[in-house]
């Protein structure tokens, strides 16, 4: 399914190391579903809007271009040995053109940009001479050019991450009009400088353009994948999300499949029975996210060992908290801490490893809370408390719990949530219509988004240093 417009280096790049390293990638992906915990489908409008957003990589690539110096010498009759040199070869004056692109099921992506216009400047330098005559000279030059590009990526993996083979990559050459500065050279030397100078110039450009985008893709891949593995980092917890398979590439989508292995304290949680099939994803949406119970259990535990869910809740909020309607009348002592105390302060914090199961119905998360009420003395709780959310407890507690405490650890939890994706960037991108759904077992994110432009300009410019 081909498709025009601006040149489509970032929807290769999107899968070359956006999801980070893995130590082994099975060839076959059904071979891997059992060992994935995360899966990422990006689909043809997608790619589309990806590759609206790729000409200034591109034009970084050719300008971004470092052309080497060469050499060549000819004999000629009368004239001896002539010794010619191409120096200083720049890149100026660069557009690019009308592009194609296309998903080949099985293969890679194929893409095609047409119409690269360009100047090339540079020095010649040349030297000739015999028994009758011994001369130097040094020639400035300037080619206009018209060149098609194709480049046929085949991705694979390689080194536990999505690489791609760029080898097959090619440059025709419409025009190369070459000016000399000033018009003193004898013919025989304008032909020879010519003819050297075209042949030099498709040899140098190609292999340097085809060169420098390999180049650009693996700082772009490297990019990328710090700016992934900083988003999947907070603390001592982390999580592994390299590929467990090559990406599948189909007409209408390219998925990817990782590991999503949480780490913490130099261990690593593992997953070994996913549930995993790409029957489960549809092709409606731009992005699709699958996420498996066996990612976030060992999050939440993580984050339990870590110390991360605690709350504590003091003065006039926690007083305002308990001016909830109770069907059950308020135990005194409590009444005179929230009431009479000049400092009153509640601690909750989780003491079991929280334990979620998604479902078609929603999801649920099971974990043990514990609490200490503290009135004016903040070493010595007045009233310290254990519950088990879905038991029954003392009737005061067990209804504070259900109608002050999960309601206000859930606002907790979502302020929290969202200041901690702003912190890694979230808010950045354009994110558009996301929706959660719940499965057994997995939950599905799918979403529409546009390509933040902020984050191409900081590549270049960390390109371009």
């Amino acid at each position: 399914m081909p498709c025009d417009g601006s040149p489509p280096l970032l929807l290769l790049l999107l899968f070359l190391s956006v999801f980070g390293a893995s130590h082994a990638c099975l060839q076959d992906p059904a071979s891997a579903y059992r060992f994935t915990g995360a899966v990422c489908r990006l689909t043809y409008p997608a790619a589309v809007v990806l590759n609206e957003k790729t000409t200034k990589v591109i034009e970084a690539a050719f300008q971004h271009a470092r052309y080497p110096d060469v050499r060549g010498e000819k004999s000629l009759l009368f004239i001896g040995k002539v010794i010619y040199g191409l120096e200083n070869l720049e890149i100026h004056n660069l557009s690019i053109g009308r592009s194609e692109f296309e998903l080949r099921p099985g293969e890679g992506i194929g893409m095609k940009i047409s119409n690269v216009s360009a100047v090339f400047r540079g020095t010649i330098q040349y030297g000739y001479g015999g028994w009758l005559v011994n001369v130097t000279h040094s020639i400035d030059f300037e080619i206009e050019s018209q060149i098609d590009l194709g480049i046929n990526p085949k991705l694979y993996c390689g080194g536990g991450k999505v690489a791609a083979d760029t080898s097959d990559c090619y440059l025709n050459f419409h025009k190369l009009h070459l000016q000399l500065q000033g018009d003193k050279e004898p013919n025989w030397l304008k032909k020879l400088v010519t003819n050297f100078i075209t042949f030099t110039v498709r040899v140098a450009i190609k292999g340097q353009i085809c060169k420098e985008i390999n180049k650009v893709a693996n700082i772009l891949a490297d990019f990328i994948q710090d700016t992934a593995e900083h988003f999947l980092t907070d603390g001592n917890i982390s999580v592994d999300i390299g590929v467990t398979a090559s990406p599948a590439i189909t007409a209408n989508y390219i998925e990817s499949y990782h590991k999503g292995l949480t780490k913490y304290n130099n261990t690593s949680a593992v997953i070994s029975d996913s549930v995993f099939h790409p029957s489960q994803l549809t092709e409606n949406r731009m992005l699709y996210f699958w996420l498996s119970d066996q990612v976030f259990n060992p999050m939440l535990a993580a984050a339990h060992q870590d110390g991360r869910f605690q709350l504590n809740i003091s003065g006039a909020e926690l007083t305002e908290l308990f001016k909830t309607s109770l069907s059950t009348a308020m135990p005194e002592f409590i009444r005179k801490c929230l009431l009479e105390s000049g400092s009153p302060e509640l601690r909750v914090w989780s003491s079991s490893v929280p334990h979620l199961n998604t479902s078609t119905i929603g999801t649920t998360v099971w974990v043990m809370a514990s609490g200490q009420l503290h009135c004016g003395s903040p070493d010595t709780p007045t009233l310290f408390f254990e519950t088990l959310l879905d038991q029954t407890q003392v009737e005061f507690i067990r209804e504070a719990v259900e109608k002050i405490g999960i309601p206000k650890v859930l606002s907790a939890l979502e302020i929290e949530i969202t200041r901690l994706l702003d912190k890694q960037g979230v808010n950045l991108f354009d994110i558009f219509n996301p929706v959660v759904l719940p499965r057994d077992g997995f939950v599905v994110i799918e979403m529409d988004f546009g390509f933040p432009h902020h984050l191409l300009v900081e590549f270049l410019r960390k390109t371009l240093q």
